[in-house]
């Protein structure tokens, strides 16, 4: 399984007093190929406004699609009413509903026509935790061990869960504009190492399997255990 390594450095989490200055990410940050921009999300913060509440996690782990030359893209075989998100301006949200269980969340890349996108397959839980917890029906004490805080959001049906993503809610959002509700914000922080990787549950008989377009924040907790 190859295996590759990504440089970066920097400080930790998000201080309370700068909550307030949290801003989405310009469209132009995801107006390019998404083996740029997949990278580069690691250590930002999606962020979901409740009423006057902040929910926020850390992205530590996602994957890069790319479109109509990704044999594993939902885009792959062309536009249908299901995927027309993917074809229009990046910095949408791409939500789709999964195995008649959960929801997945995308953000769009590139331009009109280039339906590249981001799966969202991780977050560590920031801000608002004690509700992120509550919308996933779990109990947390003072005590709560790693791996229960783990269950909040470690796979893209639990971020979505945490952050109430569902398709009816937010597909096709614009999560660049700043009336948004859901964006994603650069805090500053930065991660000191990062891993690219196969993605996880592609077909085995897909041409694309070992493309190593699974980004994660090396050592961190919260990135899910790939299937085999």
């Amino acid at each position: 399984m190859p295996t590759r390594s990504i440089r970066r450095a920097a400080p930790t989490v998000v201080s309370a007093p700068r909550r307030a200055a949290l801003r989405p990410l310009p469209r132009s940050f995801f107006d390019r190929d998404p083996r740029q921009v997949a990278p580069e999300l690691l250590g930002k913060l999606l962020v979901r406004r409740e009423d006057r509440r902040l929910l926020a996690g850390r992205l530590v782990e996602v994957e890069a699609y790319c479109g109509l030359e990704d044999p594993a893209a939902h885009s792959y075989n062309g536009q249908t009413p299901r995927n027309a998100v993917l074809f229009g301006p990046a910095g949408h949200a791409y939500v789709y509903f999964i195995y008649g269980t959960h929801f997945c969340a995308n953000i769009s890349c590139q331009g009109e026509g280039e339906p590249g996108c981001i799966l969202l397959r991780a977050l560590e839980p920031v801000l608002g935790v004690e509700q992120m917890a509550a919308a996933r029906g779990i109990e947390l004490d003072e005590d709560a061990p790693p791996g229960k805080l783990r269950m909040i959001s470690t796979g893209p049906g639990r971020l979505c869960a945490a952050l109430g993503i569902t398709r009816p809610r937010d597909n096709g959002k614009d999560l660049c504009s700043p009336r948004s509700d859901l964006f994603v914000a650069d805090d500053g922080w930065r991660p000191e190492k990062m891993l690219a990787t196969p993605r996880v549950g592609i077909n085995p008989k897909n041409p694309a399997l070992h493309e190593p377009l699974r980004y994660i924040i090396a050592g961190n907790e919260f990135v899910s255990a790939p299937r085999r």
